[in-house]
Formats: structure tokens, C-alpha cells, sequence
């Protein structure tokens, strides 16, 4: 099975940064700087193991195989 490690690379890099960067627009809308705090614990949480996964899964598919 084929991996597509391009959509987990964008879908890690979206949850480690993309809420980051959504959240500080609302706490610049909103003047609540909390939802950063919050939003940048909850990115960690799901951005850092994804990208951890996703590199070790990249390590995988390019190290050759005793085949």
C-alpha cells in the first residue's frame, strides 16, 4: 500500500501552525489573547506526535529494503 505522505506533511504542518495562526486572527479580532494560549496547547498536542509519525513514516519509505 502506497502512502501519501504529502497530505500528512500538509495535515501535520496544519495543526502544529494552521490553528495557531487562525486563533491569533480571532484573539486580534476578539482582544481575548486566552484563545492563543489554549490554541497553542492543543496545537502541540496534535501537531508535534503528527509530525514525529509522519517523519518516521517518510524514514521508512526511503530506506531500502533487504528484499
Amino acid at each position: 500500500m502506497k502512502e501519501n505522505l504529502r497530505f500528512a506533511w500538509i495535515a501535520s504542518w496544519f495543526a502544529l501552525v494552521g490553528q495557531l495562526v487562525f486563533f491569533i486572527g480571532v484573539a486580534i479580532f476578539t482582544g481575548e489573547w486566552r484563545y492563543v494560549m489554549w490554541s497553542l496547547m492543543v496545537s502541540m498536542m496534535a501537531g508535534v506526535p503528527s509530525m514525529i509519525r509522519t517523519g518516521q513514516a517518510q524514514k521508512r519509505r526511503n530506506t531500502p529494503t533487504n528484499e
